[in-house]
């Protein structure tokens, strides 16, 4: 676990050696700031230490592991209030809607269309009406093969042409109710995300926190101790 300790030590060894060096040279200015600076330091680290760590008898401490359901409820109000709302989802498939002349690509589910299954329906439609017994004196359905190659193709044309009309966008696009849909996207992310949240656990909390923030905690240590020696510095003078 990766913990601000390399800013925390060298800021604590630099305020012992001050004063340290205060005790050789037997002045009362030096000492103060070290006392000061090393006290400073000792607070901050203290502080941010128990924000990741239980330490016993100090009320308070191990505050981030203790209230990790309420981080994980704050996260998840943080992705669904301000990113997946039912608005903002609704919007971006508006906009969708209004681009979907440029966006709708029906070629995929045209190709995925079984022209021949649809040609064997029209044949055996042919062969059961009254127009069967005719085709049967005329050779029967292989009377009829001629006609697959160019039925099929030209079937698979007139869908073409039919999907990319105005009027078939229009419909489509009137069909699609957005705000349902929005709704829909918008149920089946919290439950995503009450899922992986409910895999959480304290340590794994605690953890994502600190590697966050943890660097820059640091110089909460380092500013601790600076601003704790010219607070020695001006209690010696005062």
């Amino acid at each position: 676990m990766k913990k601000p300790l390399n800013k925390s030590v060298i800021t604590n060894v630099t305020a012992v050696v001050i004063i340290i060096v205060g005790y050789i040279f037997q002045t009362a200015f030096i000492k103060s700031i070290g006392f000061f600076a090393l006290s400073g330091a000792i607070t901050n680290w203290l502080a941010i230490y128990m924000l990741f760590e239980k330490v016993p008898y100090l009320y308070g401490s191990g505050v981030i592991p203790d209230r990790f359901e309420e981080f994980k409820l704050s996260i998840k109000q943080l992705m669904m209030e301000q990113f997946f709302t039912t608005q903002n989802i609704e919007q971006f498939i508006e906009t969708e809607e209004q681009q979907g002349g440029k966006l709708l690509n029906l070629q995929p589910l045209l190709d995925a269309v079984d022209y021949d299954k649809i040609y064997e329906g029209l044949v055996s439609s042919i062969m059961e009406s009254s127009f069967g017994g005719m085709l049967m004196m005329m050779g029967g359905t292989e009377a009829l093969a001629p006609l697959k190659e160019p039925f099929t193709e030209k079937m698979r044309v007139t869908l073409m042409d039919m999907t990319e009309s105005e009027n078939f966008k229009t419909a489509l696009q009137h069909g699609l109710n957005a705000h349902k849909i929005g709704e829909d996207i918008v149920s089946k992310i919290e439950t995503v995300i009450d899922k992986r949240l409910s895999e959480l656990t304290p340590q794994m909390v605690k953890e994502m926190v600190e590697l966050i923030i943890s660097e820059h905690l640091g110089w909460l240590v380092v500013w601790g101790g600076i601003f704790g020696g010219l607070m020695g510095a001006l209690f010696v003078f005062a």
